[in-house]
């Protein structure tokens, strides 16, 4: 599937999740143990943020045209089946809260044509106003979109996983 940017003055529909376009794992990023790297599940995710990012109005241009950004403050990656090098992935993304200056999003990385599920990465998103590299808030264009895109997600089931913590396992 693929995925348009729309103007942030256009407001289209995001599916709920939204699904990123496929993308393939590259040769380089396989390590010794024949699978991917554990640090490129993050580059997909993060690359997956981004496509979901254009959709809500801050990408590259919100950088440029308003001087904001995000940054990831907290990120929980569970790494469950592996994926190899051919195998053609894709990114579901929730966001499941927000406020004024936070997003909580999870992500769900696919096989994207068996679709199993192969990872997952929670996360804690600040929007940065750059000029003073601090936390603020959204404008109130951009909160709208956020809380429109918030509300859709609402719709369907919280995916498995959200919110978990690392502990060892309860005795028995």
């Amino acid at each position: 599937m693929t995925t348009m940017h729309h103007p942030t003055n256009a407001p289209q529909h995001i599916a709920a999740p939204f699904l990123t376009t496929v993308m393939q794992i590259e040769p380089q990023w396989i390590d010794y143990n024949g699978h991917l790297n554990m640090a490129y599940y993050n580059v997909l995710f993060d690359r997956g943020i981004d496509q979901m990012w254009l959709e809500l109005g801050i990408g590259p241009d919100y950088l440029k045209e308003r001087n904001g950004s995000t940054f990831t403050a907290e990120a929980h990656v569970r790494y469950l089946r592996e994926v190899h090098l051919g195998d053609p992935v894709q990114v579901s993304v929730y966001l499941l809260a927000a406020d004024d200056k936070r997003i909580h999003t999870f992500e769900e990385l696919r096989h994207a044509t068996e679709g199993w599920l192969s990872a997952t990465s929670e996360n804690m998103t600040l929007h940065v106003d750059m000029g003073a590299r601090k936390t603020a808030s959204f404008p109130a264009d951009i909160a709208a979109r956020i809380r429109e895109v918030v509300a859709a997600h609402g719709t369907v089931p919280r995916p498995e996983g959200t919110g978990r913590r690392i502990a060892m396992p309860e005795k028995k």
